[in-house]
């Protein structure tokens, strides 16, 4: 597996550089923005993103990245303002981790995302539409519309409507959502679930295509 590392700190890239090919990943690294894009190719599997980047605001480069590719995005930052981790899951990274972190941690969350993006290619089919309340999900080409209009969705946040869109109506434990999403039990991604659904919220103008559920989860409209 090919990680591309965008990091500054010297020191820090040699050490996460060492760790990573002793865990039996392939790394290529950039110390700037203009060395990530030029980096970035059809074999990056993960991409590795540091905020803090001499040349560019690293959200604005993880929307640069998006717009090029579905690759999924971590980013690691010693930004620990909420804030931050919602602009940066907003551009559309998939997860992120804040400096420092073990890195036993982060080969998991890079194992998590990788095996997500993997099984959620594998599962898709010609045939896979789902229409309820005005929304049409094609699973196949990875298009939400809203009253006949296409929503801009990131990766992740259409993971999230696919996953409830399978069962209009029907109430989804956060913990499914995280588990089928993510592929993880980790609570900590609770959190980056609601930001990700009040996104989609937001995008789509459609408040109510995706209710909460208080103290359960939730269910996507049309039940």
């Amino acid at each position: 597996m090919s990680v591309l590392i965008v990091e500054d700190d010297d020191r820090l890239m040699d050490a996460l550089r060492g760790f990573l090919r002793k865990s039996g990943y392939v790394t290529v690294s950039a110390a700037d923005a203009q060395q990530a894009l030029s980096q970035l190719s059809s074999d990056t599997e993960v991409v590795l993103l540091d905020l803090g980047l001499p040349d560019m605001d690293g959200v604005e480069l993880c929307r640069l990245i998006r717009q090029q590719s579905g690759v999924p995005i971590i980013i690691a930052t010693a930004r620990s303002h909420v804030q931050e981790r919602i602009r940066g899951l907003r551009a559309g990274a998939d997860d992120f981790v804040v400096k420092p972190y073990n890195v036993l941690e982060l080969v998991a969350r890079i194992e998590a995302v990788t095996r997500r993006f993997r099984t959620v290619a594998s599962e898709q089919t010609l045939d896979q539409v789902v229409e309820v309340s005005g929304a049409r999900l094609d699973l196949a080409s990875r298009v939400l519309e809203v009253a006949g209009r296409p929503i801009d969705l990131t990766r992740t946040e259409f993971d999230i409507v696919a996953v409830l869109a399978r069962y209009p109506g029907v109430v989804m434990p956060r913990e499914r959502i995280i588990r089928e999403v993510w592929q993880t039990d980790w609570h900590s991604y609770s959190r980056s679930l609601e930001v990700h659904v009040g996104s989609i919220r937001r995008k789509s103008g459609r408040v109510d295509l995706i209710e909460t559920v208080r103290g359960v989860g939730y269910r996507f409209a049309g039940g």
